[in-house]
């Protein structure tokens, strides 16, 4: 390094591992996803025991707990692990702390999180909003929205209510975390535990082998319980 100092941190830390797919980390266990109000509340134990290794704030293990469980007891077939999760929402908005951003206890995310517009600039795709598409010369672009980077319309398609207040809500975490993996699971269509399925499924939600990568290493991290 340019400072000739160490960095201590990294020295003590294990290595994190490269495999496809990650690990899944500890188990969650079982809760009754039909329950009244907000199930993910009901990990709180199992979040406790992961929140100060990762870094991740407790809210949003819970999120990312329930969303995996929801899909487990829904969806056995796809597998997905709440480490991958965890590793979208790393990478889309720091786990919904993107820029200052603050998580109430029901997983509401304030201010909103909100991407750039996609107007065809800096690499992006340009898609003007088709609910108030503006003008011909002043055209309206939509942003993706919330900790995990929704477009409107898939959201639309694949959100859904997960805190129990009876709407789907993408700045919401426990919204976003099951609809996410709502989306990884349906539109993938494939088996998660296996590395093929795993990378078509990530490569689907964000066609970008970097941005594989880097879901790759945050969940490998997560799944032996290291702050990435």
């Amino acid at each position: 390094m340019a400072t000739g100092c160490l960095d201590i941190p990294s020295l003590n830390r294990p290595d994190i591992p490269q495999g496809i797919p990650p690990g899944p980390g500890k188990a969650v266990p079982y809760i009754d996803i039909n329950a009244p109000g907000r199930t993910a509340s009901k990990l709180s134990a199992w979040a406790d025991s992961a929140v100060a290794s990762t870094g991740i704030p407790k809210i949003a293990m819970e999120a990312y707990g329930n969303a995996a469980e929801i899909q487990r007891q829904q969806h056995p077939e796809c597998g997905i692990a709440w480490t991958t999760i965890a590793g979208i929402a790393g990478t889309e908005s720091k786990h919904g702390r993107h820029r200052g951003t603050t998580i109430a206890p029901n997983g509401d995310t304030s201010p909103k999180i909100r991407g750039p517009q996609l107007d065809g600039t800096n690499g992006n795709m340009r898609i003007v909003d088709t609910a108030d598409p503006g003008t011909p010369d002043k055209p309206n672009y939509v942003r993706a929205m919330g900790p995990f980077q929704f477009l409107p319309e898939t959201w639309a398609r694949f959100g859904v209510d997960a805190n129990g207040d009876g709407k789907a809500d993408p700045d919401n975490l426990d919204d976003a975390a099951l609809s996410a993996a709502r989306y990884l699971c349906v539109s993938a269509g494939g088996d998660m535990t296996v590395a093929k399925g795993w990378e078509k499924a990530i490569l689907t939600y964000n066609n970008s082998r970097s941005y594989l990568l880097e879901v790759r290493d945050r969940a490998n991290a997560y799944s032996i319980g290291v702050n990435y």
